[in-house]
């Protein structure tokens, strides 16, 4: 009931909540994200943002599309590590993105590698089998099917700031303020922008407490939309 009564209060406050989606290369983009130890019982949130759109370039701006699904899942395990709740994280992403591509295929659209942001290193590292893994044996054996995955060339996995990670927003708790403040990218409103901009790695902001040029901020996720609206061509507002 608690929930019902959520879910009723939330269509009474935003009872024009519209999704728009934009012609794109078809191409399945996933940002994925988990948040540590935030959930009852020791347990870490997996959330996931799925979108249609083309291969991000390093450099340029990522293309944004209507999502065509948002993970926001408990992990069942318990983990360790944040390293390894972002490997859940990506577990349960990777898993839904299986489906897809084979959807999107069978529906004439051939998908390259699937580009999977991730915010952590060390489970992009994992992944990438790019770091030794003798500390990782602890860790949730089901997890390590995305090495294969990689290792086939179906998913790629890359490390991106978590500023930039659209898949941080469905895996915390936030409060209205930041509920406003995310709208915009993720249902469409007249601000909405159509591109996010690249952020910078979190070691260039060490100890930085205001704005370094660009449109993050610290500490918040997601740029500030009305400098996008100046900087990026958005409809200002």
């Amino acid at each position: 009931m608690q929930r019902v009564n959520t879910f009723l209060d939330y269509m009474a406050t935003n009872p024009a909540a519209v999704i728009r989606y934009y012609a794109s290369d078809m191409v399945l983009n996933i940002h994925s994200d988990a948040s540590y130890l935030t959930a009852p019982k020791a347990r870490s949130r997996a959330g996931g943002h799925f979108f249609l759109g083309s291969i991000p370039k390093d450099g340029c701006p990522i293309r944004l599309n209507g999502a065509i699904l948002t993970q926001s899942a408990i992990l069942k395990c318990v983990a360790a590590s944040a390293a390894e709740a972002e490997l859940g994280a990506l577990f349960l992403n990777a898993m839904d993105a299986k489906i897809m591509r084979l959807t999107l295929e069978e529906m004439g659209h051939p998908q390259p590698h699937t580009p999977i942001h991730c915010d952590n290193s060390t489970a992009v590292g994992i992944v990438n089998n790019t770091i030794k893994r003798q500390r990782s044996r602890a860790m949730n054996m089901r997890y390590f099917w995305l090495l294969c995955q990689e290792a086939q060339k179906i998913l790629n996995v890359n490390y991106h700031p978590g500023h930039e990670n659209l898949g941080d927003f469905p895996s915390k708790n936030h409060n209205g303020a930041q509920v406003q403040r995310a709208r915009p990218f993720y249902v469409h409103t007249r601000h909405s922008p159509r591109e996010l901009p690249r952020a910078q790695r979190p070691s260039v902001r060490r100890g930085c407490v205001g704005k370094l040029g660009d449109p993050y901020m610290r500490r918040n996720p997601l740029p500030d939309i009305p400098r996008l609206s100046r900087t990026y061509g958005a409809p200002a507002g």
